[in-house]
C-alpha cells in the first residue's frame, strides 16, 4: 500500500500553499529560511514588473548574446579577475583582450611575442576606464609643470570637454580635484569644434576629451581636426595638450563602419582610449576598457605591485575584486566574431538604424538630427508645432512596451528637446517595423486627441 502524501505536498497551489500568501520582508532580514524555489519565485515575480531590456531602446548597453557565451559566462561567475595567479587562464583571456583592442586602435610597439608590450586594462565599463585615464593625464600634467614653486601643488588643472560628456567625466573631475571646462553646444551643433578647443586650452589643462558617438545623438566629434588644431598650436610655441578619445559608444563600430575615418593612435596627440565592452562590443555589462597609446602615457607612479593571494602583479585599477566572466564574455566574441563577423554586425544595425530614420523622417512629424550612419543610434525631435511633446510620444510608446527615451539637449541648446533610439544586436529589422508601425499609431492618436494644443494648457503625458 503506497504511503499518504499530505495535502500541503501533493495539491497545494504553488502561490496559495508552497508560497506564502504573506508579502515577503522588504527591509529587513527575515528571521528563518526560505525553501529555494519559493525564494526564485518571489524574486522571479517582482522582476516582470521591469520593462523588457530588449525593448528598451534608451540603453547602449547589450542585451542580448550568444547561448554558448551565457553558458560560458555562467561558468565563471565565482572567478575573481583580481587572483591572477589562482586564475592564470582568465588572467592571459584577460590580457589577450586587452592586445586586441590595442591592437584595434593601432596602438604603438605591439608584438605577437608579448601580450604586454599593450598598455591598458580591462575595466568594470567605461566609467572606471575613465577615471584611469583621467588619472594618467593629470599625473602627466603633474610631471610636467613640477614640483618647485609655481609646481602643481599651487595650480588647479583642468580639463576640457564638451557639455555633452556623459556623466562619468564630470564624476572624474569633482572627485580628483580638477576643473572641468565645458564647452557648449548650440541648436544644430551638438559636438565640440576645434576652435572652441583653441580658446578653451592653457598651461594647466591636463587633456581634451573627445567623444566617437556621443550619448546624445550619436554623432562623431571631429577627432583629427581637433589635433590637427592642437599640433599647429604646439608647434608655434603654444601649450603642448594631449587628447583622450571616449569611444564608449564608436570604438566597436567605426573601425567596421567606417575604417578610413582616423581617430585613434594614429593620430599622434591621441594618447587614450577607452571603449565599453558592453555596448557596441556585444557583451553583457559590465566590462570596458582603456588603452595607452604606448608605456609612457601611463605613469609608473601609479600602478601598484601587489603581493596578495600568490605573486607579484602589477595592478592600476579602481575596483580590486570583480568577475571575470565579462572577460571570458568579451573574449568569446572576439573569437567568434572576428573582424568579419564584427563588420557584419555592425553593418546590418546600421542600415536598421538607417531604414528606421527615413521612415521617421518621411512620417513628417519628425527632423533627423542623426541618422543612424555614424553608429546605429537615431536621434530625431517633432517638426513644427503640433500642440505635444517629445515627451507626450515617448510616455504614448509606453504603452506598446517601447522605451524610447525623451530629454533636452546640453548647456545652450536645453530648448532643444529630442528623442533617441538605439539599435542594438538583437533589435531586428522586423521590431524596426513593429516599432515604426506604433510609432505612427501613436502620433495619429496624438494629432486627433491635440488638435489644437495642449488641453488648459497643461501636458498630461509628459514627464
Amino acid at each position: 500500500m503506497s504511503p499518504r502524501l499530505s495535502p500541503s505536498a501533493s495539491i497545494a497551489p504553488a502561490y496559495t500553499g508552497r508560497l506564502s500568501t504573506s508579502p515577503v520582508p522588504t527591509l529587513r532580514m527575515p528571521e528563518d529560511s526560505m525553501d529555494p524555489q519559493a525564494a526564485y519565485r518571489f524574486i522571479h515575480d517582482e522582476l516582470m514588473l521591469d520593462g523588457s531590456s530588449r525593448l528598451n531602446l534608451a540603453t547602449f548597453v547589450t542585451t542580448w548574446m550568444d547561448p554558448e557565451a551565457e553558458k560560458l559566462m555562467a561558468e565563471t561567475f565565482d572567478k575573481n579577475m583580481i587572483d591572477k595567479d589562482e586564475y592564470p587562464a582568465t588572467a592571459a583571456i584577460e590580457q589577450r583582450c586587452v592586445c586586441m583592442v590595442a591592437d584595434l586602435f593601432h596602438a604603438e610597439n605591439l608584438r605577437d611575442d608579448d601580450p604586454n608590450s599593450a598598455v591598458g586594462v580591462s575595466t568594470v565599463g567605461s566609467s572606471e576606464a575613465v577615471m584611469l585615464a583621467g588619472l594618467a593625464m593629470s599625473w602627466r600634467w603633474r610631471s610636467k609643470v613640477g614640483d618647485g614653486k609655481d609646481g602643481w601643488r599651487s595650480r588647479r588643472p583642468n580639463l576640457v570637454m564638451g557639455s555633452n560628456v556623459q556623466v562619468v567625466w564630470e564624476k572624474f573631475c569633482r572627485y580628483f580635484d580638477v576643473e572641468p571646462v565645458y564647452l557648449p553646444m548650440e541648436e544644430g551643433r551638438y559636438v565640440i569644434t576645434p576652435e572652441q578647443v583653441l580658446d578653451a586650452v592653457n598651461e594647466d589643462t591636463i587633456g581634451v576629451v573627445a567623444i566617437l558617438g556621443t550619448t546624445y545623438t550619436g554623432e562623431l566629434e571631429p577627432v583629427a581636426e581637433i589635433c590637427a588644431c592642437l599640433d599647429d598650436l604646439a608647434a608655434k610655441g603654444g601649450v603642448d595638450v594631449p587628447v583622450h578619445v571616449d569611444a564608449a559608444s564608436g570604438g566597436f563600430v567605426v573601425p567596421f563602419l567606417h575604417p578610413d575615418v582616423v581617430w585613434d593612435f594614429r593620430l599622434p596627440r591621441v594618447v587614450s582610449i577607452n571603449v565599453s565592452g558592453h555596448k557596441y562590443g556585444l557583451t553583457y555589462p559590465g566590462i570596458g576598457f582603456v588603452v595607452w597609446r604606448n608605456a609612457e602615457h601611463l605613469p609608473e607612479e601609479l600602478v601598484f605591485r601587489v603581493n596578495y593571494l600568490g605573486g607579484d602583479m602589477p595592478t592600476f585599477t579602481l575596483n580590486f575584486s570583480k568577475g571575470g566572466n565579462q572577460v571570458i564574455g568579451q573574449y568569446y566574441n572576439f573569437l567568434r566574431l572576428g573582424r568579419a563577423g564584427y563588420g557584419q554586425v555592425m553593418s546590418c544595425l546600421s542600415q536598421t538604424a538607417r531604414w528606421l530614420g527615413d521612415q521617421l523622417r518621411m512620417s513628417e512629424h519628425f527632423e533627423l538630427i542623426s541618422d543612424g550612419s555614424a553608429i546605429p543610434v537615431v536621434a530625431f525631435k517633432l517638426k513644427g508645432t503640433r500642440g505635444y511633446t517629445e515627451f507626450d510620444v515617448s510616455h504614448a510608446l509606453r504603452a506598446y512596451g517601447w522605451q524610447v527615451p525623451a530629454y533636452t539637449m546640453p548647456d545652450d541648446a536645453t530648448d532643444v528637446t529630442v528623442l533617441r533610439i538605439v539599435v542594438r544586436e538583437g533589435f531586428s529589422t522586423d521590431l524596426a517595423r513593429a516599432l515604426k508601425d506604433d510609432t505612427l499609431t501613436v502620433l495619429k492618436t496624438l494629432d486627433e486627441l491635440k488638435p489644437d494644443g495642449h488641453f488648459d494648457g497643461v501636458q498630461p503625458f509628459a514627464h
